[in-house]
């Protein structure tokens, strides 16, 4: 079993510190949320967990099985089984979907895979994912709609096979019928793969179809609040202001 852990981590970005000491546990086959307003500073985890250049790690650790990872670069902590799916997923003209697909597995590999053998996984997880598999051959997030971005990352998680993923605000510009499906897709691979996630979120309704074990709310910075499924009912139901306020008390 997988283990990210981070430890105190304080993260700044140019002149301004963004996250204040936040600690954060998440296991291999755990569904874990993490809310908060905008500005809490969630993508700034996402991105420092994968070792973005522009977020400047000032104290604490980023821990995969015990070791740390913050010297590590972004395609090193992607080889040991960590996988990002990013807000705004970039188009990469003139490389198919498949194509890419094969490229970062090889990336992850000793030897290529052989052709084969990336077929009948590709034709596993585009039923797996219910993709239609000319999909495979359009070029990666070129004309894209935002579900057909995201779908792609759902994709390439249920090819890569990562222990652990990160979700940053994958609900982010879908309509209901895309959110659905891409939800039912981690679900899937949940089920199937045993994938851990963290879905970062300031919205309730991805976590309608994927049900969090774990739910966590960031605000200014830190995690303050740690609980249950109970925490995405009282966000929904009183919103931010509250939290605040306990923690402002607790100062």
């Amino acid at each position: 079993m997988a283990e990210l852990e981070i430890r105190n981590l304080h993260v700044r970005t140019e002149d301004r510190e963004i996250l204040r000491g936040v600690d954060l546990t998440v296991r291999s086959g755990e569904l874990h949320a993490l809310l908060g307003p905008n500005g809490s500073g969630k993508s700034t985890l996402a991105n420092t967990i994968m070792g973005h250049p522009s977020y400047e790690v000032t104290d604490g650790q980023i821990l995969l099985d015990g070791d740390e990872l913050n010297e590590l670069e972004p395609h090193e902590r992607a080889r040991r089984g960590l996988f990002l799916a990013f807000q705004y997923p970039v188009a990469v003209p003139g490389v198919s979907v498949a194509n890419f697909l094969r490229m970062a597995i090889n990336a992850q590999r000793e030897e290529p895979i052989k052709v084969p053998e990336f077929r009948s996984a590709l034709e596993h997880a585009v039923k797996l994912l219910d993709v239609d598999r000319k999909f495979t051959s359009r070029h990666l997030n070129d004309g894209f709609s935002g579900g057909e971005k995201k779908r792609a990352e759902i994709l390439q998680m249920a090819m890569l096979r990562p222990q652990l993923a990160v979700l940053d605000e994958t609900d982010s510009g879908l309509d209901v019928d895309a959110l659905r499906t891409v939800a039912e897709g981690v679900a899937r691979l949940h089920r199937e793969q045993g994938i851990g996630a963290l879905i970062i979120t300031h919205y309730q309704r991805i976590l309608d179809y994927i049900k969090p074990e774990f739910v966590h709310v960031m605000i200014d910075g830190r995690v303050v609040l740690d609980g249950g499924p109970e925490i995405v009912e009282r966000i929904e139901r009183d919103g931010y202001d509250p939290i605040r306020e306990e923690v402002a008390a607790r100062a």
